[in-house]
């Protein structure tokens, strides 16, 4: 098969793994870190613009190194190519390798902030991104001197209040990095925020399947052309819902 990947540039390493495995050809993209943290329709629009530009009969399948992450994909409508998507709801679960393995991490570690190779080396400068459109990470004496000093305590308090839900940061080994800085870069982040530290196995699973053509119905959606795709609230997560036709 002819293959084309649109992918999250945070899973650079994990899908250059599994590209150079797989049988087929495959012509790969990597978009942005900045629309992971911007999820939603922003998100959406992205992807889909590049979905557009693949010249029509090109490909046999247009495949997205994504998850729905914050409905990001809800939406999505396939062109003249078919879509294949992982069933995921962000990409800790294709880092951790399965929905079963995601669901088990947080239910018995709640509170847990995850870090991987490629949100060490290419996430930080999400933080420039968020700052410059929500203003989180301003001082609390730049938000009272913006908007007021009851506006400004309350900003704070919203913006910041996230790290407040977390207990503890886990990396997530996949086999891929060169040496043992990322993880110790991570246990020092753990260290500066006073959260736990723990070293988890992730899994390359969901990435190499995605790549060899082998996507079982359990773990991948493909969106037929002029279908889009919808978000589930279920275990499902992702689903297809076709166009309706004109009378």
């Amino acid at each position: 098969m002819r293959l084309k990947l649109i992918a999250c540039e945070i899973l650079y390493r994990e899908c250059a793994d599994a590209l150079a495995r797989s049988p087929h050809t495959i012509d790969a993209e990597f978009l942005g870190k900045g629309l992971h943290d911007r999820a939603g329709a922003p998100m959406r629009d992205q992807i889909q613009a590049r979905i557009d530009a693949v010249p029509a009969n090109e490909y046999d399948a247009i495949l997205l190194g994504y998850a729905l992450c914050g409905n990001g994909l809800h939406g999505l409508e396939a062109r003249a190519t078919p879509i294949v998507v992982p069933r995921a709801h962000d990409c800790i679960t294709l880092l951790l390798g399965s929905r079963t393995r995601y669901e088990e991490e947080f239910h018995n570690h709640p509170g847990t902030y995850f870090r991987s190779t490629g949100w060490l080396e290419r996430g930080q400068g999400l933080e420039p991104l968020v700052s410059l459109q929500t203003g989180a990470g301003a001082s609390l004496q730049a938000l009272i001197d913006q908007y007021g000093e009851d506006n400004g305590r309350y900003l704070f308090q919203t913006l910041n209040q996230y790290q407040q839900s977390y207990s503890r940061l886990a990396y997530i080994h996949t086999g891929l990095a060169p040496d043992p800085a990322f993880a110790a870069q991570a246990r020092t982040e753990a260290a500066a925020r006073g959260w736990e530290f723990a070293e988890i196995q992730g899994s390359l699973r969901i990435f190499h399947q995605l790549l060899a053509g082998d996507w079982p119905e359990e773990d991948f959606i493909t969106v037929p052309p002029g279908a889009r795709l919808v978000a589930r609230y279920d275990h499902q997560i992702l689903a297809i819902e076709q166009e309706k036709s004109t009378p």
